[in-house]
């Protein structure tokens, strides 16, 4: 049946559009909410109407319907598509975690009574299908690919946090150890270069150390300059205070630089390696994130009734 282009308008639909829309936890909801259609199949609407039913019976039976990290990352995902491209650590966070409720959604929906997640049995040579508390969800759930090599490889990579391991390879962490004590050795010499110079009268003794441009620096005050040897870097807004690198740290400041380039070119090296292993599926992730979208629309028709 072909519906005049104000129909939706005559009958008021599209303010239901709005309030669905409003109750979507994600923008993957938001966009299934702009697919809704009208349609005269009767098997169509009645297995609509059994999904969002068994939504409503999910909220009323049980608290464990995983609802956190709706995140949409298929932009990020896509980009992927291109050689020699990689998803950077907030996009692999967003993506580790979206993966994981997905996963953990398909497995409450296609877990059957007896708590066996497995699909169906064989009696007598036949395949009979179990009995889910759910089916309706379940037939949506139950094709639905979940990714758990990529998840446990991302757990590898960044900590609870979002962050990068020290340990996501072995040369990184190399590489951090030598910047840390590198950084630590160098705060110790302007440390006591410090004490020295408020000892002497050269700066005041509230000063410690601050970063300009990436390097340790002391601040001076400009007359008192050259009491100190080194670099001058900067100076303030007002022109009441220089940051000199004293000559003692420079090549030690120079090594930081060094080591801070090596870790994002082997931070980078991490995340291409992994966006590489990402690639081949990446049909099924972003069906997955379509199938987390039709979720979200069901549980916000479920809220309006």
């Amino acid at each position: 049946m072909i519906y005049p282009d104000n129909f939706e308008i005559k009958i008021g639909f599209s303010e239901i559009r709005r309030l669905l829309k409003e109750r979507c936890l994600s923008t993957l909801g938001k966009e299934e909410v702009d697919r809704i259609f009208f349609s005269t199949k009767a098997d169509e609407v009645n297995e609509w109407l059994a999904q969002v039913r068994d939504f409503r019976r999910i909220q009323e039976e049980t608290e464990n319907f995983p609802l956190s990290y709706f995140y949409d990352v298929r932009a990020s995902v896509l980009r992927a598509r291109v050689e020699n491209t990689f998803l950077e650590e907030h996009e692999l966070f967003d993506l580790r975690r979206s993966l994981d409720t997905i996963a953990q959604i398909v497995k409450f929906l296609n877990t059957n009574v007896d708590g066996d997640d497995e699909e169906n049995e064989e009696q007598d040579g036949w395949k009979v299908d179990k009995k889910y508390p759910y089916p309706a969800l379940h037939r949506l759930a139950e094709d639905i690919m979940t990714f758990p090599q990529l998840i446990s490889r991302i757990d590898q990579i960044l900590d609870k946090f979002g962050h990068i391991r020290d340990n996501a390879s072995p040369k990184l962490l190399d590489i951090r150890r030598e910047l840390a004590r590198t950084e630590g050795n160098i705060s110790r010499i302007l440390n006591g270069i410090l004490r020295s110079a408020q000892s002497e009268g050269v700066v005041e003794k509230d000063v410690t150390p601050t970063l300009r441009d990436g390097r340790l620096v002391i601040p001076v005050v400009p007359n008192l300059k050259k009491k100190i040897r080194g670099i001058v870097h900067d100076e303030s807004a007002t022109g009441k205070t220089v940051f000199i690198e004293p000559a003692e740290v420079v090549e030690a400041n120079n090594r930081v630089r060094e080591l801070e380039s090596e870790e994002r070119h082997e931070v980078i090296r991490i995340l291409t390696e992994f966006t590489d292993k990402v690639r081949p599926h990446i049909k099924e992730i972003i069906l997955s994130y379509l199938f987390l979208g039709q979720i979200d629309c069901i549980r916000a028709k479920a809220e309006i009734g």
